[in-house]
């Protein structure tokens, strides 16, 4: 079903931030990267590193220490990662390449986007900000705007809230399965990013999402504007 085919027009694009709107895996890698050299260990390769990138300090982690929360030494490199990504947090971010003319197409068409994280506002406000989107997107929620994070729906809920759009009006594009969750659980439309980091192992094919978009263009034949 494409943008057109619903009963309801669209009349705002929601984002995931990393690997959707943004390719942050080099800095999210590097910081694991240069975490493992101070703990005595060699580098491991962006491609190792980069299908996890989309779940955070808790995904790097487990590629590059193979530990995860119940760990007992999980707090403490979780505390030593964010410190140095934070200082590495636009090094080599950038929007996507292929991203770039969609959001223009949006823009011109006067279509209202926004971006939906898990990323804690102490690292997507300055990096959004950082890459120039801050004062070109509608709406930003980060990972402790609301009391949950995804893949509970209130993210979403509050940026259609913010918004002023019923949520049956928007979409969701995101590159994990916690989006396609949580998209759903809010009765938004939503499309997987095959583009993005996916998880290790993982197949949007295999999320339930209305539809798999291969490259970011493909949104805008979705939507019907190509």
């Amino acid at each position: 079903m494409s943008g057109t085919d619903r009963a309801c027009p669209i009349a705002a694009v929601l984002f995931d931030l990393d690997g959707t709107l943004v390719d942050s895996a080099p800095d999210l890698a590097g910081a694991a990267n240069e975490l493992r050299e101070q703990h005595g260990l060699a580098p491991l390769a962006l491609a190792q590193l980069r299908p996890l990138v989309g779940s955070g300090a808790r995904g790097m982690l487990d590629a590059a220490f193979g530990i995860g929360p119940q760990h007992a030494r999980f707090d403490a490199l979780r505390v030593e990662f964010l410190a140095l990504y934070e200082r590495r947090l636009l090094r080599e971010t950038r929007v996507f390449e292929r991203m770039q003319p969609v959001l223009i197409a949006l823009e011109q068409r006067g279509l209202r986007w926004g971006i939906v994280t898990n990323k804690l506002a102490r690292f997507s406000v300055p990096l959004v900000e950082g890459l120039g989107l801050m004062s070109r997107c509608a709406v930003l929620i980060s990972g402790d705007t609301t009391a949950h994070a995804k893949p509970h729906p209130a993210p979403l809920l509050e940026a259609a809230h913010r918004l002023g759009t019923d949520v049956r009006h928007c979409v969701y594009v995101g590159d994990d399965r916690r989006d396609v969750e949580a998209g759903r659980s809010a009765r938004m439309c939503t499309l997987a990013a095959a583009w993005g980091y996916l998880g290790r192992g993982e197949s949007a094919h295999d999320w339930s999402a209305q539809a798999v978009l291969e490259q970011p263009d493909a949104l805008l034949t979705w939507l019907g504007m190509a």
